[in-house]
């Protein structure tokens, strides 16, 4: 499982695809997430702007599975 670091309080799954290199730009993630199956939490989702948090998890079949983990006061909190 793959760690996503973030910095603040959450990110959308279109910033998580982004980050992840999964999408190019983030203009993709309409379409990404029209043609693949993802699951956040093992539910599936495809709100390119649902807020991910500190903990959730992201199961792209054929891509990989991430791990939301935010810093707190700069120090990766550990799960």
């Amino acid at each position: 499982m793959e760690k996503v670091i973030i910095d603040t309080e959450y990110i959308t799954l279109g910033q998580m695809l982004k980050m992840t290199n999964i999408i190019s730009s983030g203009g993709m993630a309409k379409w990404f997430l029209g043609e693949h199956t993802v699951y956040l939490n093992d539910e599936e989702e495809n709100r390119r702007g649902k807020k991910l948090y500190d903990g959730d998890v992201v199961n792209i079949p054929g891509q990989g599975e991430f791990k939301i983990s935010a810093t707190k006061n700069g120090q990766v909190d550990v799960h």
